[in-house]
């Protein structure tokens, strides 16, 4: 099946050469503008070239929000989330993700030096795909979001993918992505033997400085 092309907005160094590359998915509704505001926030001027890239989702319908033509990287088709997922939506993003990753490849940046970051919907396509990609990402980042297919994971996970480091952050008030969608997430992988980095905030369904912070030594630390 092939790949849609998407449109990102990236945000490159100036003043070094290019090794690592963090591609940021976004939630239900925005786009890739969303967070290109927080690259300064993350302290990574003193470390090696690393270039944001912020791909924009398709447009599609979503059912739980009747039906409107909107950026999401896959159909809601209620509140429940998992009950009834759209997995052809999941795979379509799924490829997407993939193809990122390769296209930093073709542009110099090994795997092992790529993370795979998301916020809500684009954390659960960065999971998904990320646990499953056939070579080591440097991370994964998994912002106030939970496991989609979360049944595939034993029999689809990638061995390459096993050790690799994920921050997991949410809020003890999201009332979208309810708390315990998180820390299920999280118990799942954890006892599935995953390194989860697990980072909880009194906010709601958003990003806060203290995440920020987090976020930043994290990627310091994985991208070197």
């Amino acid at each position: 099946m092939e790949t849609p092309q998407v449109e990102c907005v990236e945000v490159t160094p100036k003043d070094r050469e290019v090794e690592r590359a963090v591609i940021w998915m976004h939630g239900l509704g925005a786009d890739g503008h969303d967070f290109e505001p927080i690259v300064p926030l993350l302290g990574l001027d003193d470390g090696p070239g690393t270039r944001f890239v912020f791909p924009h989702a398709p447009v599609r319908a979503v059912t739980v929000n009747m039906g409107m033509q909107m950026r999401a990287w896959y159909d809601i088709y209620g509140m429940d989330f998992h009950r009834r997922e759209d997995e052809e939506g999941i795979a379509e993003s799924t490829r997407i993700a993939n193809a990122l990753i390769e296209r930093e490849n073709e542009r110099g940046v090994a795997t092992e030096h790529v993370v795979l970051a998301g916020f809500s919907q684009g954390g659960a396509i960065a999971l998904h795909a990320g646990l499953r990609y056939p070579e080591r990402l440097a991370g994964i980042v998994a912002l106030s979001t939970y496991l989609v297919r979360a049944g595939s994971l034993q029999s689809e996970a990638s061995e390459a993918n096993q050790g690799t480091p994920i921050f997991q952050g949410h809020g003890t008030h999201d009332p979208m992505v309810v708390f315990e969608r998180g820390t299920t997430a999280r118990d799942v992988l954890s006892q599935a033997g995953y390194a989860v980095e697990w980072h909880e905030y009194p906010m709601q369904h958003n990003v806060v400085p203290e995440e920020l912070d987090h976020i930043g030594a994290f990627l310091r630390r994985v991208l070197g």
